[in-house]
């Protein structure tokens, strides 16, 4: 697509439509309904800078702990200076619009970028419903890979070091380095943000509380790991390894074993040098690593599928004939078992007693990140130029 904004993707309805899930779940929540992510990222702002400890429990003031980075609560300050509902407000709206624009700006005509809007609009409600950050980390992940294609390798690090530094998805961003034309110029802008952001919060909160903070952080996330995996808590483990868990019963199987395997079969296809030069290509390397960041996390939960849901969707609309019969299958397995699998809409005893208990959940997308993956290692990509009108690029729009 050109450089000028497209108003509303071609279609202001669908912006609509976003932008409707985001306002009726937050009257959901001022109605009644359990705020309590948005409480605990509001009162990290409130923590951070009265010296209190990030990490610890709260309990008079939210359930579950805070586990994301020292900068996130500079990153909320906005939000968390307004009266609650307003500030709740906002911050759907904001997760809304981030979302919408990242599509807006992927290398997909309109016709393809409508319908992943469409089709991701099920999981963006399901984040939304939780007030959760996990919109803002797609459009973090995909806006760095739009920019690096721009070559504006000071923006694209800015995304990759500030989403990593808050809640560590955004780092799968450093693969573009791979496709970056100026290598030096990405590594600098990286290594310059992280020094940046790294004493930002001093700001707010002085070195020796930072200092302390940083150091708290990680172990809390290791800790949280730890707690993931008990079997009888579905919330968390929706990934790989808690599916095998699941099946074996056995909660102490480790991580490690599958994050060298997923390692593997993502590095490997990076070694297809040629294939750089191929815009399907380096797409299909935006979508597996948007699916690898939640199916290989023992912190997937139901909310954060908006990642690899888009994966999925992105990597089909690549495709000159993504309706398929047995791309169909997999799309009507996306939006119920994925989508709507862990609802209300879905009757109590399957969602608990089948879906829930054995991360039904992740079943396509783990399936569709084994095809994104066979795709990556053996087929051969097309690298004509992504407008000439082909069947296959008339998909893709110029950068």
């Amino acid at each position: 697509m050109s450089g000028k904004f497209t108003w509303l993707t071609g279609d202001k309805r669908i912006w609509i439509l976003y932008l409707f899930a985001a306002l009726a779940c937050w009257l959901l929540k001022i109605t009644g309904h359990n705020q309590n992510n948005f409480l605990i990222f509001r009162a990290s702002y409130y923590h951070l800078v009265h010296h209190l400890n990030l990490y610890a429990a709260y309990p008079a003031e939210h359930d579950d702990m805070f586990y994301y980075g020292p900068l996130f609560p500079v990153f909320f300050a906005p939000f968390a200076l307004l009266p609650k509902a307003i500030g709740l407000l906002l911050w759907e709206l904001a997760n809304a619009a981030a979302y919408l624009i990242a599509v807006n700006y992927l290398p997909l005509n309109i016709n393809r970028k409508k319908m992943l809007l469409l089709f991701c609009v099920i999981e963006f409600a399901n984040s939304a419903f939780s007030e959760q950050f996990n919109p803002m980390m797609v459009a973090f992940i995909m806006g760095a890979f739009i920019l690096v294609e721009k070559e504006k390798y000071l923006w694209a690090t800015l995304l990759i070091v500030a989403g990593a530094m808050m809640k560590l998805y955004p780092i799968v961003g450093l693969a573009f380095f791979m496709f970056s034309r100026h290598k030096l110029k990405f590594l600098a802008s990286t290594v310059a943000w992280t020094a940046v952001l790294l004493v930002l919060p001093v700001l707010f909160c002085g070195a020796d509380f930072l200092i302390d903070a940083y150091h708290r952080w990680l172990p809390a996330v290791a800790h949280k790991n730890i707690l993931n995996h008990r079997l009888e808590s579905r919330s968390q483990d929706i990934c790989i390894m808690g599916i095998v868990r699941d099946f074996t019963r056995n909660p102490n199987i480790s991580d490690l074993p599958f994050y060298i395997f997923g390692m593997v079969v993502f590095a490997v296809p990076m070694l297809r040098f040629s294939q750089y030069k191929s815009l399907q290509f380096r797409m299909q390397v935006l979508a597996a690593l948007l699916i690898m960041v939640v199916i290989f996390s023992s912190g997937g939960e139901s909310p954060t599928y908006i990642l690899p849901v888009t994966g999925v969707f992105l990597w089909l609309l690549m495709k000159a004939r993504p309706f398929t019969a047995a791309r169909i299958v997999l799309i009507i397995f996306l939006l119920i078992l994925t989508g709507l699998g862990l609802s209300d809409v879905m009757p109590r005893p399957v969602r608990h007693d089948y879906i829930g208990m054995y991360g039904m959940k992740a079943w396509p997308c783990i399936i569709a990140w084994l095809i994104i993956s066979w795709e990556l290692w053996f087929k051969k990509f097309d690298i004509a130029s992504p407008d000439n009108g082909n069947s296959n690029n008339a998909i893709f729009a110029a950068v």
